[in-house]
C-alpha cells in the first residue's frame, strides 16, 4: 500500500511467466511420463526386479521395491501408484509398506528434478549432480532399511 505497486497487475505478470515456464518444459514432462508409462505396461520393471532378485536377496532387500526405487527416480506420481500397489498386496503396516513409505520420503526423483530444473535454468553442464543424487538415494534407501529395521 505505501508503494502504491498494482499487486494484481504484478500477480498476473508473474503467473503470465510461470506458464511460459511451465509451456517450456511440458515436452520433457510428457515424454517422462510416456517414457513410465510404457515401463509399467511392458512388463519392464517386473522383469528388471526379477534380474536383481540374487542381489536383493543376497542384501536382505525386498526385490518388490525394485520397480518402485527404480520409478521414483523419474517421477514421485508413477512411484505413488506402485507405492499403492504394494500396500495393497503387503498392507501398509507390514515390514514392505513400512519400507516403502520411509524409501518414498527418504529419495527423490531425480531425473525429473534434473530435467526441469536445468532446463528452466538453462544449464548445459550437470558436473557432479547425477552422481551426486544418486549416490544420496542410495543413502537414503540404507537409511530407510536401517530405520524400518529399528522400528519394525
Amino acid at each position: 500500500m505505501l508503494m502504491k505497486t498494482p499487486v494484481f497487475q504484478e500477480f498476473t505478470k508473474g503467473a503470465e511467466d510461470g506458464f511460459k515456464v511451465v509451456l517450456g518444459i511440458m515436452p520433457t514432462l510428457v515424454g517422462l511420463m510416456v517414457a513410465i508409462g510404457i515401463m509399467r505396461a511392458s512388463g519392464a520393471l517386473d522383469m528388471l526386479a526379477g534380474l536383481i532378485k540374487p542381489l536383493t536377496n543376497f542384501l536382505n532387500f525386498p526385490s518388490e521395491l525394485v520397480p518402485l526405487i527404480t520409478v521414483r527416480l523419474f517421477s514421485a506420481s508413477a512411484a505413488t501408484s506402485l507405492l499403492l500397489d504394494i500396500f495393497k498386496e503387503f498392507g501398509p503396516d507390514s515390514y514392505i509398506g513400512r519400507l516403502t513409505s520411509i524409501i518414498m520420503s527418504c529419495t527423490e526423483t531425480i531425473f525429473y528434478t534434473m530435467s526441469v530444473y536445468f532446463l528452466t535454468a538453462g544449464v548445459k553442464k550437470t558436473r557432479y549432480t547425477l552422481a551426486g543424487a544418486l549416490t544420496a538415494t542410495l543413502a537414503g534407501i540404507i537409511a530407510s532399511v536401517f530405520l524400518t529395521k529399528l522400528l519394525f
